[in-house]
């Protein structure tokens, strides 16, 4: 898990060991200097000359600011490394989702991949810029300050043989006591971020049924458990502190009264003023790095949690790649299906599509219907390889859709779905999803053939008007106008629109079906819509139910030959009289 992590350091190696090397640097200095002092404290009680003292003096001086420097460069150096790891990883993340098929997304949760790439990755940054300053600097600082301690104490020293164990112990006990409290934490966090997603997604459900009081429930609920948790580990890791001071005042009474005795019996030969003065900072020395390990061990297992969550999304195989030798070139717009059965899990007990087959000449205009559930969505999601066939074969251009590149395959393909996603930024801004290189002609072209020019024009800032997040500001209708425009801008060579005309009028519906003969009439269009006359005049029409192919034809064919496309034809068009 480190190994698959630390590969996120890359061009921040170089700031990372320099961090250490400076901490290195600056731990030696903190050492020499109660030494230094020490010895000049004992050289002034001797009556030492004045310019031996400035020498000194200044020696201390120096050793201080080349500690300063070490430590304000270390900060720097560190915050450089760790934010920069961080980026790394948040980038490697987020390209691996990207990668993932509709199979992979389902496994997580939209609110947890959110605090993955979040909190998550704060608290594996966090644990980071610990581990190459203070996890450095703690070790190093305990064993020079023990080694000086003896040098300097001597017999003296023995004290950090009751106080070193002592305080481990207590740490360590604090730590583990505290870190299941943390672990729960992390998973909370998911809850809460669904909450304020599912909240601020659906602000006008929620306001439309006065629901505002349930939600803020929900969320304070969410909160505080989580608030709860933290609260129980803050107070058992606020233990620490009572334990550090417990030990450091047992040393400073014992090296005082041990220290002052053996200086007095012994007027000095044994141990002087400045033994006992270097004893104490070595002490505090010793106890503080001790303090910041016991840190950086609850730092750390709190973001084991945090990296194991990380590594699940790195770790996470996308089941659908390119072959070793894939083809570039989309011949046309015809589809396929042989023998297909689909589901999408293995796990699942029965298949969401079963023995379809289905041929599709390119240029056709074909329509698909059926109930809620009956497969039409998981029919035409496997067209551009949104998910692979479990059985059987789907083909595009005559070709299995398995042996194209991806991309290319997808970029011959255009999806409009009824909840299709706007994005933040301008009409243009959106519009250039379809086409990156679309010139303002074939915008408005585009628009005014899905029948959304004229209202973009009644904006004050027409085509540069702003789409809020989710496309807020506009309406249902206009949001799938727009999406149509930009399908229609990628002039692909199969076109699917799935129920993605539900929020318009049908006059708007058959001007759009309209323009599409007009401007792609060599593309094949497979749209998918509960109203008849969305579909009436396609070339063919498939009929679905229970994820099967239940009838194909022409309307006509249908109406004498389908009970499901007559039932469903009649209660449209007969206002929905039907006998009981």
């Amino acid at each position: 898990m480190i190994k698959k992590l630390a590969k996120s350091i890359r061009e921040y190696k170089a700031p990372s060991i320099i961090t250490m090397l400076l901490m290195v640097g600056e731990v030696v200095i903190e050492c020499l200097i109660p030494f230094i002092t020490a010895r000049l404290v004992n050289d002034i009680k001797a009556g030492v000359e004045l310019t031996v003292l400035l020498k000194t003096g200044l020696m201390l001086a120096g050793l201080a600011i080349v500690s300063l420097c070490c430590g304000g460069i270390a900060a720097f150096t560190c915050s450089k490394a760790s934010a920069g790891f961080a980026k790394n990883l948040r980038h490697d993340v987020f390209t691996r989702i990207q990668s993932f098929s509709f199979h992979n997304i389902d496994k997580f949760s939209t609110s947890s991949l959110v605090t993955r790439l979040t909190t998550d990755i704060t608290h594996v940054q966090m644990s980071y810029m610990m581990i190459i300053r203070t996890a450095i600097r703690s070790p190093l600082m305990f064993a020079f300050a023990i080694v000086m301690a003896y040098i300097m104490g001597g017999s003296l020293a023995t004290t950090f043989v009751v106080v070193v164990p002592v305080l481990i112990t207590g740490l360590l006990l604090v730590a583990r006591t505290a870190m299941p409290a943390f672990r729960r934490v992390f998973k909370k966090y998911d809850r809460l971020n669904e909450s304020i997603e599912e909240n601020v997604r659906a602000m006008r459900v929620v306001k439309g049924f006065s629901r505002e009081g349930y939600e803020t429930k929900k969320f304070t609920d969410a909160a505080t458990d989580i608030c709860k948790d933290f609260t129980k580990a803050e107070r058992i890791v606020a233990l620490n502190g009572p334990i550090m001071q417990l030990c450091m005042y047992f040393n400073m009474i014992f090296v005082l009264i041990v220290g002052s005795k053996l200086t007095i019996s012994s007027r000095g030969t044994l141990l002087d003023i400045g033994q006992i003065s270097a004893m104490l900072t070595y002490g505090m020395q010793i106890l503080m790095s001790l303090m910041m390990l016991s840190m950086i061990y609850v730092m750390l297992t709190m973001s084991m949690e945090s990296m194991k969550r990380i590594c699940e999304v790195l770790d996470e195989e996308p089941n659908l790649h390119n072959p070793e030798n894939p083809v570039y070139t989309v011949a046309d717009g015809s589809v396929d299906f042989d023998s297909v059965n689909f589901k999408y899990s293995e796990f699942a007990k029965r298949n969401s599509l079963s023995n379809i087959d289905l041929h599709i000449k390119s240029g056709m205009t074909v329509g698909v219907i059926g109930g809620t559930g009956s497969g039409k969505s998981s029919l035409v999601q496997l067209i551009p390889r949104l998910y692979d066939v479990t059985e059987g074969s789907v083909k595009v251009g005559g070709i299995d859709v398995r042996e194209y590149d991806i991309k290319t395959l997808r970029d011959s393909v255009a999806m409009v779905l009824q909840k299709n996603q706007l994005f933040s930024g301008t009409i243009k801004e959106n519009l250039r999803w379809g086409n990156e290189n679309a010139t303002d002609e074939e915008m408005i072209e585009a628009c005014r053939l899905s029948q959304a020019d004229d209202f973009i024009k009644s904006f004050p800032d027409g085509y540069d008007t702003y789409i809020e997040q989710g496309g807020t500001n506009v309406s249902g209708g206009q949001k799938q106008r727009l999406c149509i425009a930009r399908a229609l801008l990628k002039k692909p060579k199969i076109l699917i629109l799935d129920d993605s005309t539900s929020a318009v009028d049908t006059k708007t519906d058959a001007f759009i079906r309209a323009g599409f003969k007009e401007y792609i009439p060599e593309t094949t269009k497979i749209i998918i819509a509960q109203r008849i006359s969305s579909v009436q005049d396609a070339d063919m029409i498939i009929v679905m139910e229970n994820g099967a192919i239940s009838a194909v034809g022409n309307h006509d064919e249908l109406i004498k030959s389908s009970e499901i496309y007559r039932e469903v034809y009649n209660q449209q068009t007969n206002g929905g009289d039907f006998d009981e």
